[in-house]
């Protein structure tokens, strides 16, 4: 009997937690017995397709030329009908345009994941933003997202299904790091090994916050901690080199270091002592405060956002006001002063909560049952 053949297109596998995301879908439509398709223009992570069971078609997705999206439509309608497709799931934009045309063509339902919240302004790119309102199924990965969704779309709130991000568990667990990878990248980076490590994970750009972390850094009575910067600058260098120039006047040079990104982020996070996610404005998700939770870490965020959704304030983390420089202080400078018995019990209520509720396993488990919601009838 023909097994389900689910397709999903985004722009490219290059890195981030789409892509991660669209990889872990692969390997549960694999190990349902479905068949998985991923269509993008391709990059590094494509090989990540094939070892989750699922198969790469290479397209230029990541156009957002109209004649472009115009003829991957097209494309996409070809593979439809030759694979015989019972789903598209599009993950972006660009390539939901295209999925959008080929599904109407050939009645063929559609699934689109909002990721974030777009801008709204001019009205041209709101019109552009609304194609990821146009599936049968809507996935929210947050109530926050659901909100902005039915805020600002006409769109029926039945199709909309909350699915927060999950982070697989069997690569985030202390259990399974091995202390000389530790020790070797404390090493590359020459973490000082008698001061607690403040790891703040993430883009650096300036809405990630890394200004207001540095302010609130020196506000602390003491200097008796280290923190690091782990994240790219995306070639936009100029806000890395205002932050590092506030560094030196606030005399914090032999207190922070950026160091890039990385390929070890599990070990990263178990060299830490508190991870910081200072965001100005809202994530969609927020995918670092449950990866660090996950880790069994004390995790201080902003009180907007996904953030809200996945840190319980005193019981698995805390939330801080967004942008308040004061407010991020004292809540570093509590964590620090906390007892061993009480960052023991934070940390393995954390790590209890994100199994409970942020597994990517979970994550992928109810995205299924949306594809089953519309093809279940057919194989019944």
């Amino acid at each position: 009997m023909k097994q389900p053949v689910i397709l999903q297109v985004l722009p490219a596998l290059r890195s981030g937690g789409v892509e991660r995301g669209t990889i872990e879908i692969a390997g549960a439509i694999s190990r349902a017995g479905w068949q998985a398709l991923v269509a993008s223009s391709g990059g590094p992570m494509v090989p990540g397709v094939a070892y989750a069971g699922g198969e790469h078609i290479t397209l230029p997705l990541n156009s957002k030329n109209p004649f472009a999206i115009w003829r991957n439509a097209a494309q996409l309608e070809k593979i439809i009908r030759e694979r015989e497709v019972d789903i598209i799931h599009a993950r972006s934009r660009a390539p939901a345009w295209s999925a959008y045309l080929a599904a109407k063509r050939t009645g063929t339902p559609l699934v689109t994941t909002f990721h974030g919240v777009y801008g709204l302004t001019p009205a041209i790119k709101k019109h552009y933003n609304a194609v990821m309102t146009k599936g049968d199924r809507v996935i929210a990965i947050s109530n926050f997202v659901a909100k902005h969704i039915t805020d600002n779309y006409e769109v029926d709130a039945s199709r909309i299904r909350i699915i927060h991000r999950g982070v697989d568990i069997a690569q985030f667990d202390p259990k399974r790091i091995l202390p000389q990878r530790m020790v070797d990248l404390a090493g590359k980076w020459r973490l000082p090994d008698d001061v607690p490590l403040i790891l703040m994970p993430g883009r650096v750009t300036r809405w990630k916050g890394q200004h207001v972390l540095i302010e609130a850094l020196a506000k602390l009575p003491h200097r008796h901690f280290f923190c690091l910067m782990v994240g790219d600058d995306m070639g936009h260098p100029g806000y890395r080199k205002e932050v590092e120039a506030r560094i030196f006047q606030l005399k914090l040079d032999e207190h922070v270091r950026f160091v890039g990104n990385t390929p070890h982020m599990p070990e990263a996070y178990m060299l830490a002592d508190i991870v910081v996610a200072p965001s100005i404005e809202p994530e969609g998700f927020g995918r670092v405060p449950v990866e660090a939770q996950a880790m069994g870490r004390l995790v201080i965020a902003t009180n907007h956002g996904g953030a809200c959704e996945t840190v319980v304030e005193g019981e698995t983390g805390w939330l801080t006001k967004p942008g308040d420089v004061e407010d991020l202080s004292q809540a570093i400078a509590y964590a620090l002063g906390l007892p061993k018995e009480a960052k023991d019990r934070l940390g393995q209520q954390a790590m209890e909560h994100v199994r409970a509720h942020f597994s990517a396993t979970v994550m992928c488990e109810k995205t299924l049952q949306v594809y089953w919601e519309l093809i279940g009838s057919r194989y019944e």
